[in-house]
């Protein structure tokens, strides 16, 4: 299964939507989108995927991969099971929480007893997609700050270009496939100006036209 083949199965599911109109987080505009939570229904493809991911680590000594909740738990569920599966010992997958800062922002916290599971051993840590990889970053010091050892990370897209150094440094990033959107600011943003419908079925479509007045 190679990149292109994947690409033409994420297409056909909808998890990548291109030739569209839309509003990113950021309030940047652009012509694509990955919407990731397209995947998840499709539980053979997203566990294929998984087991694809999961293959790039199997010499990496792995005993437990962890996300950042939400999407991202059904990713370290299925990459611990198809890691379990192909090293021959159990694997654990668990997942870090999001906590709101007021002065550094979000961050994630380890709990729920997962942190006496991840202390002291190999972590595989793995998201759905990298953009700006903040989420990545904020679960990996989380992970070494209880003294866990990260060995990777694994994703599903990279589409920021994302490298190990914006990643607090993890020795190795595998994902799946990569994607550079080109974004433009909504004040120089050529698809307005063409008046191409906005998208209002996924990213900020439907909250950009509500700030617009225009729903």
């Amino acid at each position: 299964m190679n990149e292109e083949e994947i690409m033409i199965t994420l297409g056909e599911i909808g998890v990548i939507i291109v030739n569209s109109h839309v509003v990113y987080t950021s309030g940047k505009h652009g012509t694509a989108y990955v919407n990731k939570d397209a995947l998840y229904p499709h539980t053979a493809e997203t566990s294929r995927f998984c087991r694809a991911i999961a293959a790039k680590f199997i010499g990496d000594n792995v005993e437990v991969v962890i996300a950042p909740a939400i999407g991202g738990v059904i990713l370290s569920q299925w990459i611990a099971y198809h890691l379990s599966g192909l090293t021959g010992r159990e694997v654990l997958g668990v997942y870090a929480e999001k906590i709101e800062g007021k002065i550094e922002g979000h961050s994630f916290v380890i709990k729920r007893g997962y942190d006496k599971l991840v202390t002291g051993k190999n972590v595989l840590v793995v998201e759905d997609v990298l953009t700006t990889g903040n989420s990545a970053k904020k679960v990996t010091e989380a992970v070494r700050a209880i003294d866990g050892k990260v060995v990777g990370l694994g994703a599903l897209c990279n589409r920021g270009g994302i490298t190990p150094e914006d990643v607090a440094d993890v020795p190795k990033i595998f994902s799946l496939v990569n994607i550079k959107l080109n974004t433009y600011e909504e004040s120089s943003c050529p698809l307005c100006k063409k008046n191409i419908p906005i998208n209002t079925d996924v990213g900020k479509g439907r909250e950009f036209l509500a700030r617009k007045n225009l729903i």
